[in-house]
């Protein structure tokens, strides 16, 4: 099965790099890594295009099929090839099931409430669209949904259980990501815990370090 996943620095392909890394899938010869240039706008390319109609990274191509969305690419990569690893849940099994709510929760609600703080605060946004009443209730949000990942963790070093598995990796990802825009961990002391264990890993130093941060 021949994997080529487009991607590029500081983007939200970041997360799938990473994934890559912890399969070890990422130094076989049938996985190809390209970097888009974001900033020359080569993915709105006719090509590109062709492969994904919205014109952003993530996209894996499947023996030459599409997927995107950053999310579904991790999922998939999970249950293919994280299984036989040990880093993802068998179909069927309770753990499955915790995987998919945490991943998929942190990706649509948490992710939501990361998009709303910044883009209402961020200067990076026109100042016209901001709304500073809006943005402190998305941080006190995510503060809340902190606190409920935090109680999560309480009794376990991973969010299954004992053992490290790409669900950590999706949903850590996407916390790192909102760390770095602003929204502090400060008082999660389990969530600390766990984001520190996280990105003391190998695969999280050799994909993050140096590379952003982009969710």
């Amino acid at each position: 099965m021949s994997l080529t996943l487009f991607a590029a620095p500081m983007s939200s392909a970041t997360p799938v790099v990473h994934a890559l890394a912890e399969l070890g899938l990422d130094t076989r010869p049938d996985t190809d890594i390209v970097m888009l240039d974001l900033q020359a706008g080569e993915q709105k390319s006719a090509d590109y295009l062709a492969l994904n109609p919205h014109g952003v990274v993530p996209t894996l191509l499947v023996d030459g099929t599409p997927l995107y969305e950053t999310l579904a690419i991790m999922q998939w990569l999970g249950d293919r090839h994280g299984v036989e690893r040990g880093l993802w849940p068998a179909a069927d099994t309770p753990e499955r099931l915790v995987a998919l709510s945490w991943t998929t929760w942190v990706y649509v609600s948490y992710g939501m409430l990361i998009n709303v703080a910044k883009f209402t605060q961020s200067p990076d946004v026109d100042p016209a669209l901001h709304h500073a009443p809006l943005a402190a209730d998305a941080m006190q949000r995510m503060d809340a949904a902190l606190g409920r990942l935090d109680a999560h963790l309480a009794d376990r070093p991973w969010l299954l259980g004992a053992d490290y598995s790409l669900a950590d990796t999706i949903v850590a990802c996407v916390v790192t990501y909102s760390t770095y825009c602003g929204v502090p961990v400060d008082g999660h002391h389990n969530v600390q815990r766990w984001l520190q264990a996280f990105q003391s890993r190998p695969a999280y130093r050799k994909t993050w370090e140096g590379a952003g941060a982009e969710a």
